[in-house]
């Protein structure tokens, strides 16, 4: 994991169809800077990525991921699925993401995060939406340490909200979780970043729905001393 400060801010448009999502959006991200939400289709984002939550195996079958399918063409399932493919042998876990690039001017890149293993798997029990959230924002810092700049603005629909069945609350302040973690880290493995918001959120299913998270990075461990 390495910090990171001197990266340009990166714009957040938060945006969906489902009115209550919007709102519960509107209540968890009140004082959260760089972050704009509207109440619209993904598909009239104008930015440099968008963020489709998605299944382990890439299949853009139905939801947003569908949506987006039919808007960028087939050609961008093929793509996601190589991704998959080269990068964690045709099963992406949640809490891990691909990059890749749309095809288009707008997007220029898709990040596909899961938030399930199969299509339309009930995920409201889970800690998902906040795994996908994170891995997601994660994808952003690998995808501008390969080309600096590349992505400054970002898209993401509810993660979870619809086909996963999470409650538009609940997915409000696991985004907001997962989004925490953008600011100041970059995990390079995605093992340390599902233990980091695993452990600290492992215990939010009791905590009142109104409750925010944020999540803290693990300590680092200190260098061994040598001794003469």
């Amino acid at each position: 994991m390495t910090t990171d400060r001197a990266h340009s801010p990166l714009k957040v448009v938060l945006t969906d169809l489902n009115a209550t999502v919007v709102e519960s959006w509107r209540a968890a991200f009140a004082d959260t800077p760089g972050v704009e939400i509207r109440h619209a289709s993904i598909l009239t984002a104008e930015v440099d990525a968008w963020v489709s939550p998605t299944n382990a195996r890439g299949r853009m079958d139905g939801g947003t991921d569908a949506a987006i399918k039919r808007h960028l063409g087939a050609g961008i399932q093929l793509r996601v699925q190589k991704a998959i493919r080269d990068g964690h042998a045709g099963s992406l876990p949640v809490g891990s993401a691909v990059c890749v690039r749309s095809g288009a001017v707008n997007p220029r890149f898709l990040i596909s995060a899961p938030t399930m293993r199969t299509s339309s798997q009930n995920v409201s029990e889970t800690l998902n939406v906040a795994l996908a959230c994170a891995a997601a924002f994660q994808a952003v810092h690998r995808q501008n340490a390969l080309e600096p700049g590349s992505i400054r603005s970002v898209a993401l629909v509810g993660m979870g909200a619809q086909t996963g069945r999470v409650p538009a609350r609940v997915c409000a302040n696991l985004m907001w979780s997962g989004l925490t973690l953008f600011d100041d880290h970059h995990f390079e493995d995605d093992d340390e970043l599902r233990a980091t918001v695993l452990a600290q959120l492992d215990d939010l299913e009791r905590a009142p729905a109104t409750q925010r998270v944020r999540i803290s990075p693990p300590a680092r461990r200190s260098s061994p001393t040598r001794r003469a």
